[in-house]
C-alpha cells in the first residue's frame, strides 16, 4: 500500500490560495491591508504566473509539477514576511497594553 503521508513537504503546485497559504500555516482571513499582507498577495500572483508557465511548458496540471530553482522560493508564502508580521503584531499588542 502507498502511504499518502509519506512526504513531509507539499509536492506539486496548486491554484488554490487556501492550500498555498496553509503551507505557511496561514488562512486567507489572516491577510489584511498591511504591508506584509500586500507582499504575500504579490508573491501569490508571482507564484501563479510561474505555475501557469510551468504547466503550459510541460503540458501537465499543477499537481503534477513542482517549481524549482529561482521559483522554488515562491512555493510557500515568504517566511521573512511572516516574521515581520509577527513582530508587528507583538509590537501592536505591546503598545495597546501600555
Amino acid at each position: 500500500m502507498f502511504n499518502n503521508n509519506l512526504f513531509s513537504e507539499p509536492f506539486g503546485e496548486t491554484t488554490d490560495v487556501e492550500i498555498w497559504l496553509s503551507r505557511a500555516g496561514l488562512k486567507f482571513e489572516d491577510l489584511g491591508n498591511d504591508v506584509t499582507s500586500i507582499a504575500i498577495r504579490k508573491q501569490w500572483r508571482e507564484y501563479q504566473a510561474a505555475v501557469q508557465r510551468c504547466c503550459a511548458t510541460l503540458h501537465q496540471p499543477p499537481e503534477r509539477v513542482q517549481l524549482s530553482g529561482v521559483y522554488q522560493k515562491l512555493r510557500i508564502p515568504s517566511s521573512e514576511a511572516m516574521r515581520y508580521k509577527v513582530l508587528n503584531t507583538c509590537c501592536e499588542v505591546f503598545i495597546w497594553k501600555n
